[in-house]
Order: C-alpha cells, then structure tokens, then sequence
C-alpha cells in the first residue's frame, strides 16, 4: 500500500477550504438528482459523499459534510428538493447525521492506502450499510426521546425497515461500487502521473 499523499503534503489552508467548499457544492447537486419516495426520498448524494471521502480523506471529509450539514441548517436549500434545515426535524434526520460517518468511512480507507476497485468498492458497500444504522435510529427512538413526531416513529423495525431501507438498499450497493470502481480509478491514474 502507497502511503497517503495527504498525510505528506497536506495542502494549504485556503486550498482546503476550496475542497471543502467544493465537495458541498458536489453534495448540493447530487441531493437534487433525486426520485421520490416517501418517507425519504432517493438521490445521488451517498455517491457524492462516498467519492467526497475518498477524494479528501477522513478528517476533511468529515469537515465537508459538518460544513455542508451547517449549510443545511442556516437555511440553504442544499438537501434533498431544495430542503434545508427543516430536514432536521424530518424522517431524513438520522440519514443527514449519519452522512458525517458515511465521509469518514470513506476517507479512513483512502488515508490507509486503500486504491483498489475490489476494496474499495467493498468499503464503499459497508459504510453504505452502516448508514442505515443512524437513519432507522431517528424514527425508531431518537425522535420519540425528543418528542419530535416524525412519520414512522412509532412503527417497529420491520415497518421502518420497509419504508426507509428495503426499497434503497439495491441503489445504495450499485451507487456504492460505483464510487469504489470511480475512486480506484482516480486515486491509479493519480498515482501513475507522480
């Protein structure tokens, strides 16, 4: 494995600004590419976030989706159909958190070396997975706790598991080895111009 070039020449501030910044735009557009469903809605964000984190690494993707989460909650309309921070009290809420891990996720396996389609694809389809713990998390008890009513809230797993899982976990999988095959790609083509 290749050690991280960020982690050698980690870039200026002003330019990691300008990634971060970026990556919240990418992020903004995907969130638009969207196909309704109802409680949540289908988009090309998770392909976005995935190709986020493994462009810019663990710790500033996260930064990028705290950035873009604040840009949400100031009232930007960057989520899903043009939605901003009134998400945040929505069925998407435990999504929109879980968002920060989906970045870090992909960021920890480019900043561990990781450039092959195979693994990363496979890194991909994990963190993927793993989102679905803070996004079923909110309607099941985390808005309950708050007192927030949220659609679905008082359904047990296997109704919200139907309505905010089953019908997104084949578009998750081929966005997710979409975004390992594309990073791979990008990180052998970067690597062979050095």
């Amino acid at each position: 494995m290749t050690p991280n070039l960020q982690a050698t020449q980690r870039p200026s501030l002003s330019r990691q600004a300008a990634y971060v910044l970026a990556g919240t735009l990418v992020i903004a557009l995907a969130a638009q590419v969207s196909i309704p469903f109802y409680p949540v809605p289908m988009t090309l964000q998770t392909l976005a976030i995935l190709g986020v984190g493994f462009a810019l690494g663990a710790r500033l993707g996260a930064i990028t989706l705290v950035t873009y989460l604040a840009q949400g909650a100031i009232g930007l309309p960057v989520f899903a159909n043009f939605g901003n921070g009134a998400a945040f009290f929505g069925p998407t809420a435990g999504f929109l958190v879980g968002f920060v891990g989906l970045a870090f996720l992909a960021g920890l396996a480019r900043d561990r070396g990781l450039t092959g389609p195979v693994g990363l694809s496979a890194v991909a389809v994990a963190a993927s997975l793993a989102l679905y713990v803070p996004g079923l998390a909110w309607p099941m008890g985390v808005a309950g706790a708050l007192g927030v009513p949220v659609w679905g809230a008082d359904l047990a797993f296997g109704p919200l598991a139907a309505a905010f899982m089953t019908p997104f976990l084949v578009g998750d999988l081929v966005k997710a080895v979409i975004a390992g095959l594309l990073a791979s790609g990008v990180l052998t083509w970067m690597q062979s111009r050095r």
